[in-house]
């Protein structure tokens, strides 16, 4: 038996949300989509590329609606179809289009291996080069990888300006100390309310609440309680309540700092952010 169904809750303060995938949703048509997340509070959207078939998808999103920014990149499932010819596409993108804020979402996925992990550490490491040239953060994948992500980002972040964020987070604390001691943030979305995510709720205890980030990962991973439905970033505001629950705080304090992070860590360069 699920729990029962309630109300998004409604908030005063403003939220961004820093991951989603706004051409994957189906549910509803988009124009529908985003008039319910602008309606639950959320003022900024970044929805995040993960393939050469979909760069420009997103650029094009972004150019589409005032309040949608992207990233460009290409996710680990992809590794193989890293090239000169897509990274030369991800640079003109990102630096023709300032709404297109971050390199991502690259990074290492050994759980699924859908790429060669070689070729997955060369396209994980090309774009974290390209986010050091081009001084933007990067948003990481890493699934069953911790050891070989936190050697690459200990041998390549130092040179980083901008760092970003480990998105989706459920590897182990010591990626988890690594990350943060390198100056990146964490990102939590609806896993954090399933039953069996006790070790992600360990890490959001000891992760710092100004070095968290609030995500949906939609159409992905829909918090309780509407899992079952296709996940959408209007479900954030569950995401924002049980990181409260977990840190013994107000939502409200979370929903506070977790918008100067999301503006710290993406949004610095925009004028008026």
């Amino acid at each position: 038996m699920g729990k029962k169904k309630r109300d998004i809750p409604l908030f005063e303060k403003p939220i961004i949300e820093t991951h989603c995938h706004l051409d994957y949703l189906k549910e509803a048509p988009l124009e529908e989509i985003l008039t319910k997340i602008k309606g639950v509070g959320i003022e900024k959207v970044i929805t995040i590329a993960v393939s050469p078939d979909n760069l420009d998808t997103v650029k094009e999103l972004t150019l589409r609606h005032d309040f949608v920014y992207g990233t460009q990149g290409i996710h680990p499932h992809q590794g193989k179809a890293w090239s000169d010819e897509v990274e030369k596409k991800i640079r003109k993108n990102l630096i023709e289009n300032d709404k297109l804020l971050a390199v991502g979402e690259i990074g290492l996925d050994f759980y699924y291996n859908n790429s060669p992990r070689e070729e997955q550490i060369v396209a994980f490491r090309r774009q974290l080069e390209v986010a050091a040239q081009l001084e933007l953060p990067v948003v990481i994948h890493s699934r069953d990888a911790d050891q070989e992500t936190i050697d690459i980002l200990n041998e390549l972040a130092p040179a980083m300006k901008k760092k970003g964020v480990i998105h989706s987070f459920t590897s182990g604390p010591e990626l988890a100390s690594c990350a943060l001691d390198l100056g990146f943030t964490l990102g939590f979305n609806g896993i954090i309310t399933f039953n069996k995510a006790e070790n992600v709720r360990d890490i959001v205890r000891m992760c710092p609440l100004d070095r968290i980030l609030l995500e949906t990962d939609s159409p992905f991973l829909t918090p309780v309680p509407y899992r079952g439905h296709e996940n959408a970033p209007f479900y954030l505001p569950f995401v924002a309540e049980k990181i409260a629950e977990i840190k013994e705080t107000t939502t409200e304090e979370v929903l506070t700092q977790t918008y100067q992070n999301s503006l710290h860590t993406f949004f610095n360069d925009i004028n008026g952010a």
